[in-house]
């Protein structure tokens, strides 16, 4: 079976370092699902605008070529631990495709790449290719009896300081770094290196942050453009 991409999506996360792990763990994260000219039909997405979120089913485009494993080490057990691959959300899967459930925030009709669709809560890298899109049931799909494994509750956060230096961002912009930050993006496997400097591309910039006694301290940054 041959998958051609139908979409794109452009995303306020310019690599994949610092994306959440989940969707909906960053929700001011921003994205455009941005249909191939083959599919650029507005009556494909009649009714879509409806539906509060959809799926998106993807491609691990990034790291595709380093194949797969049959176990994998996830974060949420630090990284040491492993579980078998399809005990995990991880990145490494034999057709390297994912699972993303997003909010969506509208569906533009008039824009000339259209249509569009506007998205939030987005846990995917810009440029990642899409193979479909798909509503979300709640009755069908919020299952309140459903139990996570060794993944049941939230991550933890980090308390995030330093928010001063992101005033020249808009009000979306500075939340979404500072909830993708709270989440740790550091390896999960190397945060015992208290202190040390990591930048991170989100939002049309580049973000230095620190991690020091259980904080996030956001040291500088630096525009880059990425936004039209």
């Amino acid at each position: 079976m041959e998958i051609t991409p139908i979409a794109r999506v452009r995303t306020c996360f310019g690599e994949k370092f610092a994306v959440p792990r989940q969707p909906g763990l960053c929700p001011s994260a921003w994205g455009e699902l941005i249909f191939e000219k083959d599919f650029r039909h507005k009556e494909a997405v009649r009714g879509l605008e409806g539906f509060s979120h959809i799926w998106l089913i993807f491609h691990f485009h990034q790291t595709a070529d380093r194949g797969w494993s049959p176990t994998v080490r996830p974060p949420r057990l630090g990284g040491n631990q492993r579980v078998g691959v399809f005990a995990s959300r991880s990145t490494f899967r034999p057709n390297g495709m994912g699972l993303s459930l997003v909010r969506l925030e509208s569906v533009d009709l008039e824009r000339e790449d259209g249509p569009v669709l506007k998205l939030g809560g987005i846990d995917l890298v810009d440029g990642t290719p899409i193979f479909d899109v798909k509503p979300y049931l709640p009755y069908a799909e919020a299952l309140g009896s459903a139990t996570g494994g060794y993944a049941d509750e939230l991550p933890p956060r980090l308390e995030v300081r330093g928010e001063d230096k992101l005033v020249s961002l808009s009000e979306r912009d500075q939340a979404v770094i500072k909830e993708a930050l709270s989440l740790d993006p550091r390896p999960a496997a190397g945060r015992d290196e208290a202190g040390r400097e990591h930048g991170v591309l989100m939002c049309g910039a580049n973000i230095r942050f620190r991690v020091v006694e259980g904080c996030c301290h956001i040291s500088g940054i630096e525009p880059l453009g990425l936004r039209d």
